[in-house]
């Protein structure tokens, strides 16, 4: 069973038919009794940085992600979700810290000619660590969906599962042990979406 967290934000229904659409057993959450029993866990979000980890502290929800991704338990952050896991953002001055899970920051595309901020809509990513449990299957450079202004910065550049460019190159996923995050909307990527769904379905976390 996969505990999907609802803090009231985020992009919750298409990831849940997606989910159940592979087949998943979902069960949405609002409390972290209702966590207790999952096999794994997904955070999705659309929005704010500091709305997405006040509203998680308020449900008593950021403590009982953190201890979940502890447990060893597979974890996907998905967008504000997958930014979440780093300890701060510049997002609107944000003064919430983060899960503090990654080292790093959330930090603002540049300012230059031509780029629009937000990016809205499709672009590639280069598989940097192809034994990420999320690829299997999935061609390099293959086209995802992404609509932010804002991308974890890692210091520890080893975390690094994808990379994309938009105006600058960024880390537009994760992974590292049982975790793994992304910048971009796999429930909004059609078939590459679903397949880096299924595969993290599949994914025991080992």
């Amino acid at each position: 069973m996969i505990a999907l967290i609802d803090y009231g934000a985020g992009n919750l229904r298409n990831v849940e038919k997606a989910l159940r659409f592979l087949g998943a057993s979902i069960r949405v959450v609002t409390r972290p009794e209702e966590t207790k029993d999952a096999d794994a866990m997904v955070l999705p979000g659309v929005g704010a940085f500091d709305d997405c980890i006040v509203s998680l502290r308020r449900q008593e929800l950021l403590e009982c992600a953190r201890a979940f991704i502890d447990s060893g338990r597979p974890f996907l952050g998905i967008c504000v979700g997958y930014q979440a896991l780093f300890e701060r953002s510049e997002e609107f001055n944000s003064c919430a810290a983060g899960l503090g899970v990654f080292r790093g920051s959330v930090v603002r595309f540049p300012n230059q000619p031509g780029l629009k901020v937000p990016q809205i809509g499709w672009n590639k990513i280069e598989i940097t660590a192809p034994e990420c449990p999320l690829y299997r299957g999935v061609a390099n450079g293959s086209h995802v969906y992404f609509v932010h202004s804002y991308y974890p910065n890692p210091a520890d550049p080893s975390i690094a599962a994808t990379m994309t460019n938009y105006g600058a190159a960024f880390v537009s996923s994760i992974w590292k042990d049982n975790v793994v995050a992304t910048q971009f909307h796999p429930e909004k990527s059609q078939q590459v979406g679903l397949q880096i769904l299924r595969n993290f379905v599949e994914w025991n976390g080992s």
